[in-house]
């Protein structure tokens, strides 16, 4: 369909078919925009330095205030995708967003309370652990559902490779955003029960001591010995000699993205605590996720500022 051959101006647009339509609201458009390069061309000026003065502050912004940064960030990252779906009316996320909100609230409100309950820090670690596996799965199957859709494997299976690639992109936002906004709201409970535990103030001096059959994580004794296998779970050192439960060094080092002993504070060394491969990529994964986060998080509040700049100065 050529869509800038005159349409027939005899006829008004109902009696038009659909093609002509088509045609006469893309030539309007056209007409509307002629002469007008040069504004175009200011505007992604404008754009762009708004994307690179935009990045050079929230850079600036995370180094110097870490703390007001990073719970900005949490709160666009919650409300920023829910008003977009409200109004695209997108009920699936909403009704996903809704559950994943009225649990992980739960889980936020007893990581704040105090004085924190023993099995707190137990549940809020399992819990933003299974939101990273599962985030990690969604976001892996869509990558691999939309490699397979360019391979036209779906062919095989008789599917439109429109189909496939739509549960690919789902997927991938799913996996990604939820890992992020998990990962997100999992450092802000770690922050909380940090202050909670007591082993360590401000200065680094512990305020509790530490008995050597239970974990420096959250205080309750220890299943098995470091060098035995576990049914539930494993027991691990780390060089400073502290010991902790599997999921709950786990959760601090890579879901609450610690680096440091909850009792000591000390480095520890990932690459020597997770010897197993299949650990590995999960680290580097959260690494993506932090960078998927300018995307989600600060891309359209970037958008909508360079809008308002182009309102601003009378740019259309």
């Amino acid at each position: 369909m050529d869509l800038h051959r005159p349409v027939d101006g005899n006829k008004s647009y109902e009696e038009m078919t659909s093609e002509e339509k088509l045609r006469y609201d893309h030539q309007k458009l056209h007409e509307m925009h002629k002469g007008h390069d040069s504004m175009h061309m200011t505007m992604v000026i404008i754009l762009i330095v708004t994307l690179i003065v935009a990045h050079l502050v929230v850079s600036e912004w995370k180094n110097l205030h870490y703390r007001s940064y990073a719970l900005f960030t949490m709160v666009a990252m919650w409300s920023i995708p829910l008003v977009m779906s409200i109004s695209n009316h997108w009920t699936r996320f909403i009704v996903v967003w809704t559950v994943f909100t009225l649990l992980t609230a739960v889980v936020m409100w007893k990581s704040s309370q105090k004085p924190m309950s023993v099995t707190t820090p137990r549940l809020v670690y399992k819990w933003f652990y299974l939101i990273y596996k599962v985030s990690c799965f969604f976001g892996v199957f869509g990558y691999i559902v939309m490699m397979m859709t360019f391979m036209n494997i779906n062919s095989i299976f008789n599917h439109k490779p429109q189909v496939w690639m739509d549960v690919g992109l789902v997927s991938l936002f799913y996996g990604l955003y939820f890992g992020v906004l998990g990962r997100d709201v999992a450092e802000y409970c770690t922050d909380k029960m940090a202050a909670s535990i007591g082993y360590y103030t401000k200065e680094g001096m512990p305020t509790r001591h530490l008995e050597s059959n239970v974990c420096a994580v959250c205080g309750n004794k220890l299943l098995v010995d470091v060098n035995e296998e576990g049914v539930l779970e494993n027991t691990y050192k780390l060089t400073c000699s502290h010991v902790f439960h599997e999921f709950c060094i786990r959760g601090w080092c890579i879901v609450g993205k610690k680096q440091t002993c909850p009792y000591c504070k000390e480095k520890v060394d990932l690459k020597r605590m997770f010897t197993n491969p299949w650990d590995r990529p999960h680290i580097l994964y959260g690494q993506l996720l932090d960078w998927i986060r300018w995307v989600i998080a600060w891309q359209p509040l970037v958008l909508f500022l360079a809008q308002g700049i182009n309102w601003l100065f009378g740019l259309e």
